[in-house]
């Protein structure tokens, strides 16, 4: 069966809670979200698979343009490819930090204190690539289009995210400067256009993040 279903169903899975509930339910999720970091600093512990296909399960839930699902989530553990990827991504990102260390990006960033290194690209024990489909391939060799592809993964990695946090581990969302050797290195085709790799793991007992500070609610959003 395709990702399009047909016909109608009543609705089911929703709950209504009390007003009550509802308010307590959805500053509970704000605490738990507010903990939420990213971090560069991994520890080499081992996750269990059925995590990361929980996490991913949950990310292809996401709401998508006429539900095509424009997705496609690459989960690698495998040390040799992760070894290949970083080696890949630090050769992309020295180029990326000479061309910006003296433009506005690059100062950007200095208080993050990132680099061209990228160690943990290695050292956690889960990369998940997440790959954008433009378009579908039927199994007559058509070419399917898919709609508002960039906002459907935007949601979808924004679910994994949320998901991988709420499992009790922490994760990085990375995207090198050149992306497209993630193609052929893990066997994608051509059509599909890497969209970011989110590293997964605990982390490392040192790890310490920028102190940083979110925008008031005042800031970011209104109410009319």
């Amino acid at each position: 069966m395709s990702t399009q279903e047909s016909g109608f169903r009543p609705l089911s899975g929703y709950q209504e809670y009390s007003l009550d509930e509802m308010k307590e339910r959805s500053r509970l999720f704000y605490e738990n979200m507010k903990r939420r970091r990213s971090v560069r600093h991994f520890s080499d512990r081992s996750v269990p698979v059925e995590v990361i296909e929980n996490c991913l399960l949950t990310a292809a839930t996401a709401p998508s343009g006429a539900n095509m699902q424009p997705w496609h989530f690459v989960a690698v553990s495998d040390k040799a490819m992760k070894k290949q990827i970083r080696d890949a991504s630090e050769k992309v990102e020295r180029e990326f930090y000479r061309k910006q260390a003296e433009q506005a990006w690059g100062k950007a960033l200095e208080h993050l204190g990132t680099n061209a290194q990228k160690p943990f690209l290695e050292t956690a024990p889960y990369l998940i690539a997440i790959f954008a489909q433009p378009y579908g391939i039927s199994p007559e060799g058509e070419k399917i289009p898919h709609y508002y592809v960039t906002q459907s993964v935007g949601l979808a990695t924004g679910m994994l995210i949320s998901a991988v946090h709420n499992a009790g581990l922490v994760s990085l969302t990375y995207t090198p400067g050149d992306t497209r050797f993630l193609n052929d290195m893990l066997s994608r085709p051509p059509h599909e256009q890497p969209f970011m790799i989110l590293v997964v793991g605990y982390p490392a007992e040192d790890t310490e993040v920028p102190i940083i500070v979110k925008k008031k609610l005042q800031e970011t959003a209104n109410f009319i």
